[in-house]
């Protein structure tokens, strides 16, 4: 998602080329991405992989996710109609001339249309749920029908809430013509674990795999953000607004995650995506990196092993400061 912002096509193909390599085998993106998302830069995410894609025909090796963006003040720029069947189908016909294929193997609603929390918004506000008219049904038709052409393959959900997942699983359960959501794409590392609150055991019962994204809270996990000096060219000393993950608490949070990893003598980054890697409801972490040497870094976490004590020090201290960052 920095491809096109933070990162030349140059870049983002020299990564992906390294990540496949590696055995890598899942990419995921959006026709939001990159972010943060600007007009002049629409889609070039999606672009970037195509031309890769284009330039060594090996489509045929990625289970390649995109995702439409919902209907949101900061992407007026790109549709105003949610997830109406126009939209839906506006948006895959678009994704897939700029990934240049022909098909979409996970097709994932980026937010829901509704006015509930994700994004970091805490509370809930009951008062806007008359001001939704659910055309969920109507949103699982656009999608069986596009599955039925061929142009995706699988669909999923991103952002969403409890009370959200359920009802796209119970339409399909109901529904039998209609498509069932296969994995949902929220944030999960650990600054925000709120994903183990309510969606871990819809996650495992109903088999809804979760793709964790920002498993490194903006790279916040990874520490550099904890000295007086912040790093030059990275995401939040670029983007100051992107404050999600880089509170007060989070702060301390952060500290004290990147005491234990020292102690035992493994990077934070390492340590947490090991730790989301370890968690029975994920699918595939999602990781993420600007820089080659940052994808090596995340690539490599793979091979790291927690011990019982690493696990009992994360524990102790998602106690003490649990989800700084939701």
């Amino acid at each position: 998602m920095t491809w096109g912002r933070q990162n030349s096509e140059e870049e983002g193909h020299e990564q992906m080329d390294y990540a496949v390599d590696q055995g890598i085998n899942f990419f995921d993106t959006a026709e939001l991405y990159p972010i943060p998302p600007k007009k002049e830069l629409y889609a070039l995410t999606e672009e970037f992989i195509g031309s890769w894609f284009k330039k060594n025909g090996n489509r045929d090796k990625i289970i390649l996710a995109t995702k439409v963006a919902g209907r949101a003040d900061f992407t007026k720029f790109i549709r105003t109609t949610g997830f109406s069947k126009e939209s839906i189908i506006s948006a895959v016909e678009g994704s897939l001339k700029r990934l240049q294929t022909d098909y979409i193997d996970l097709y994932q609603l980026h937010w829901p249309e509704r006015k509930t929390n994700f994004f970091g918004q805490r509370g809930y506000n009951a008062g806007d749920v008359d001001l939704w008219e659910d055309n969920i049904h109507q949103v699982l038709e656009t999608l069986r029908d596009l599955i039925d052409e061929g142009k995706i393959r699988h669909v999923g959900l991103s952002n969403e809430t409890p009370w959200g997942t359920m009802r796209f699983l119970e339409e399909s359960k109901v529904h039998k013509n209609l498509p069932r959501m296969v994995s949902i794409q929220n944030p999960y590392s650990l600054l925000n674990r709120t994903f183990e609150i309510g969606l871990s055991e819809i996650s495992v019962r109903e088999k809804i795999g979760l793709l964790p994204y920002s498993p490194l809270g903006f790279g916040v996990l990874s520490g550099k953000y904890l000295g007086e000096v912040q790093p030059r060219k990275a995401r939040i000393t670029l983007f100051p607004n992107y404050t999600r993950y880089s509170g007060d608490t989070a702060t301390k949070a952060t500290q004290a995650y990147f005491d234990l990893a020292k102690e035992h003598e493994m990077s934070l980054a390492q340590m947490a995506l090991a730790f989301v890697n370890t968690r029975p409801f994920v699918t595939s972490n999602i990781i993420g990196a600007t820089t080659l040497d940052q994808l090596k870094e995340n690539i490599d976490s793979i091979k790291v092993e927690l011990s019982d004590e690493v696990l009992e020090g994360i524990e102790a201290i998602h106690n003490a400061i649990p989800n700084p960052a939701p």
